[in-house]
């Protein structure tokens, strides 16, 4: 199996849990903080959501940072999380399937301003800021969850409030 073949089907398998956790989102509580320094939960679930698309800034070998994306958007309904993670999933696999695995050993670089961020392969793109960087924020999403007392679903064995997987 090709790498750009293993990381879509990976996407794949684990959009279906990210969907379930975004689905689990309270909308009454989107404006809801666990701590001053935290994100809103309708903010974290918008960045869950949106997390894989960011693939798509590896379509150019440069991509800029700029101010305005330091302050994550609040999202104001459940179904607006959903259709940003349907159209997320949908953008990175397509990303992934253009580069395929040439495409994806070429480099790629993160700036901003004149500071470079990150540089490394876009196959890394794909793994720490598009996957890894998902999965970190759906655990904080569980976290606020738990904390809401909304039903975790299953991730990768079985949480206490469901005893199985999927």
């Amino acid at each position: 199996m090709a790498v750009s073949e293993a990381l879509v089907s990976e996407l794949e398998n684990e959009a279906k849990t990210t969907r379930r956790m975004l689905e689990r989102v309270p909308e009454q509580n989107l404006s809801w903080k666990p701590h001053a320094k935290s994100m809103s939960l309708g903010q974290l679930a918008l960045h869950v959501a949106q997390s894989p698309g960011y693939m798509e800034w590896g379509t150019n070998d440069v991509f800029e940072f700029t101010p305005e994306m330091a302050t994550a958007p609040e999202a104001k309904t459940r179904a607006e999380i959903l259709q940003a993670h349907d159209t997320s999933v949908a953008k990175a696999k397509q990303v992934l399937e253009l580069l395929g695995d040439q495409g994806l050993m070429k480099n790629w670089k993160a700036v901003a301003g004149s500071n470079t961020v990150m540089e490394l392969p876009k196959v890394g793109l794909a793994r720490v800021v598009c996957m890894n960087h998902t999965y970190h924020h759906r655990g904080q999403l569980s976290v606020y969850l738990r904390l809401l007392d909304v039903p975790v679903p299953a991730i990768y064995g079985p949480s206490a409030d469901e005893g199985r997987m999927g």
